[in-house]
């Protein structure tokens, strides 16, 4: 028999109602105050926060709004097809643009779209003669990452970036700031950092979106057989 929890919670004057199970309870929270920002609104769904992962364990049992599918190694149709198989929130999904150039980036970047990827996301050494042969080929956001100031943001956004993915460690929220002053509406999604402080200075700085980290699966596992050893229950 499933053990059903139904209760609701007031949030801005309104009561949302929450519905949870027993066995589908114990899944990966995204900080609350990444719903501080305003969010993206891709194909009429609000994005606020996106999870940078590619373990479909986590992305089966998590709250965060997408994934953002992006490793460090060439990506390959297969690991992208695995991931849009086995999510159920939109995938942005990573096709290269460092290690991996030219012709084959835009090949990843269609087939990533044929096979239902709500994005695609390129590394910062991407050539804009690139980004402007992917925005014309697919009918997604076509996703940037900014990783330092040294980047002339208005031409990459005049080359077909749709969105911005800045990722400068502890400079994000002033590279975020810089990028705000020269392109007040552009879209950002943005690294949030470690802590509630550090996601609230990022957002405050003009980001629209938050990319957050994940704890790893080993990590989880391992509170989990912490608990088993001294005949406790599931953390």
């Amino acid at each position: 028999m499933k053990h059903r929890s139904r209760d609701s919670a007031q949030i801005s004057g309104k009561i949302i109602p929450r519905y949870e199970a027993r066995l589908r309870k114990h899944i990966l929270q995204v900080p609350p105050v990444i719903r501080e920002c305003s969010g993206i609104v891709i194909f009429g769904r609000r994005i606020k926060s996106v999870a940078f992962t590619t373990d479909l364990c986590i992305v089966r049992n998590m709250d965060a709004d997408a994934v953002l599918a992006v490793y460090p190694f060439t990506p390959q149709p297969v690991i992208i097809q695995a991931l849009l198989l086995a999510a159920d929130i939109p995938v942005f999904a990573g096709v290269g643009g460092g290690l991996t150039q030219g012709k084959r980036v835009c090949t990843l970047a269609g087939y990533a779209e044929l096979q239902g990827a709500a994005g695609v996301v390129m590394n910062a050494p991407t050539g804009n003669d690139v980004l402007r042969q992917v925005s014309h080929l697919v009918d997604i956001p076509t996703i940037i990452t900014i990783v330092n100031d040294r980047t002339d943001f208005r031409a990459r956004a005049e080359a077909g970036a749709d969105i911005f993915n800045v990722a400068a460690g502890v400079d994000t929220p002033e590279l975020v700031r810089k990028i705000r002053r020269e392109l007040p509406e552009f879209p950002l999604i943005a690294t949030g950092g470690p802590t509630e402080e550090s996601i609230l200075e990022t957002i405050r700085a003009g980001a629209n979106a938050i990319s957050w980290t994940p704890p790893p699966t080993a990590s989880l596992s391992k509170e989990s057989m912490a608990a088993y050893r001294e005949d406790k229950q599931h953390p």
